[in-house]
């Protein structure tokens, strides 16, 4: 079963230099408190993975723990370009960082094929570009058709970390709302870390949610406020404010800097 720890213990006995780590969470349930704590333990060396790398991943690209990022878009949503990371491509700081792009198509067909234990994906996909000729993706044929498909390997993080609504005492786990790869991150990972607003009693089951028995799971941390500033759907909404404040801050490395050492540094996690 799961172990029900703090968030600062799960990241200290669970994540390491060097180790490949997805934060999944897909337009809300962004396991933002998860990636502080990456960053106030220190973790460098990172290959950080994710669909749609926004904000956190800009931040701890700016703090120097990543060495490489597996992505398919990355930005600031609904605002523009991720300072940070466009600052560690085009100059280095604060240290370089090798891209591995893939289409949306492609990574989702990563995870489901790391979460099922397979070497590979297979979709229809990355024709009529030339993504394929940068990324790691093949071209094999299909042995009943003859049709060409697109291959991506599988995705298999050292550790999967997500955010959700709801766990149990056991470490089971309950999301609901839009839920992404998080199952998939989770069940791909070799070890994972879950974020919850809380712990309760019982699991109520939720049309349309999505439960993580808790013995695919390392460890349970109760970090209410662990999405913000995304949201967490029947908890609490987007902080829209925050992602338009978030490009003049992340422009300048010292204002960056600043703010990381006031707002992250500073903090303690729960």
């Amino acid at each position: 079963m799961a172990d029900i720890v703090t968030l600062a213990e799960a990241v200290r006995e669970l994540v390491h230099d060097g180790d490949t780590v997805a934060l999944e969470g897909f337009t809300h349930l962004i396991p933002n408190a998860a990636g502080h704590e990456l960053i106030r333990q220190e973790l460098r060396d990172l290959t950080l993975v994710r669909m749609t790398p926004d904000v956190i991943y800009d931040q701890l690209i700016g703090m120097g723990a990543a060495r490489k990022l597996v992505f398919s878009w990355g930005g600031n949503p609904g605002v523009g370009s991720l300072h940070r990371l466009r600052d560690a491509v085009e100059h280095g700081w604060p240290a370089p960082l090798e891209l591995e792009e893939h289409s949306h198509a492609g990574m989702a067909a990563a995870y489901a094929a790391g979460a099922a234990n397979l070497p590979f994906g297979v979709l229809r996909g990355y024709a009529g570009n030339d993504l394929a000729a940068h990324t790691r993706v093949a071209t094999i044929v299909c042995p009943f058709t003859g049709e060409q498909l697109a291959a991506v390997p599988a995705h298999r993080p050292d550790v999967g970390i997500i955010h959700a609504q709801q766990a149990d005492r056991k470490g089971n786990v309950q999301l609901w709302g839009i839920t992404g790869v998080q199952k998939e991150a989770v069940l791909a990972s070799s070890r994972s870390i879950v974020t919850v607003e809380e712990i309760v009693d019982k699991l109520e089951l939720r049309p349309g949610g999505v439960v993580l028995p808790g013995w695919v799971i390392d460890a349970v941390a109760e970090v209410p406020g662990g999405a913000r500033p995304s949201y967490a759907h029947g908890y609490y909404e987007r902080d829209n404010d925050f992602y338009a404040a978030w490009d003049p801050i992340s422009r300048d490395r010292d204002t960056f800097t600043g703010w990381m050492q006031e707002h992250v540094l500073g903090a303690v996690a729960a």
